[in-house]
């Protein structure tokens, strides 16, 4: 189901699913039916998480009506870890960078300002950050990650010379 929801280059979960080719990447940017079925899909993820898109054009989230008790089932099982790792893939995948920045720090802001998501917060440095195409962004998140990381000492992310020196 999701794996044909957000395809990605590589080899997943399921070994039998096929891999994207370039040429199909760049078949899909160019449909406007596959982008707006693409985004109707990752509006529907970002519900059964508890998320909502509310600008379509920046890629802004914030919580749904319902966060309470989908951030509790995000907490309980770890495999959603996998899937929103896969999400933010194919967000760059389909030239979707900016909403890939805009739902990791939505997590970085639960799990490391609100703790509201504690079982998410390694999948959140470990990888969300690392899905980030942009090195300027990616290095925007990391330094965020860093100001809200306790203890800061603790940080292993980036190096701290450069994290403090930072903007």
């Amino acid at each position: 189901f999701l794996f044909r929801l957000f395809p990605l280059r590589e080899h997943g979960m399921n070994w039998r699913a096929r891999p994207l080719t370039c040429q199909e990447i760049q078949a899909f940017r160019k449909s406007k039916e596959v982008m707006d079925r693409f985004i109707r899909a990752y509006k529907l993820m970002l519900g059964f998480y508890g998320i909502k898109l509310v600008n379509e054009e920046t890629g802004e989230l914030e919580r749904a009506e319902n966060w309470r008790e989908r951030f509790e089932n995000l907490n309980r099982f770890s495999h959603n870890n996998l899937r929103i790792t896969r999400i933010l893939k194919c967000l760059g995948e389909m030239g979707y960078e900016d909403y890939q920045v805009h739902l990791v720090k939505f997590f970085l802001t639960e799990t490391l300002v609100e703790e509201t998501l504690p079982n998410v917060k390694r999948s959140a440095l470990d990888y969300f950050l690392f899905t980030v195409r942009s090195k300027e962004k990616r290095r925007e998140l990391i330094h965020y990650a860093w100001q809200h990381f306790k203890p800061q000492s603790s940080f292993v992310w980036g190096p701290r010379d450069k994290l403090q020196k930072y903007k």
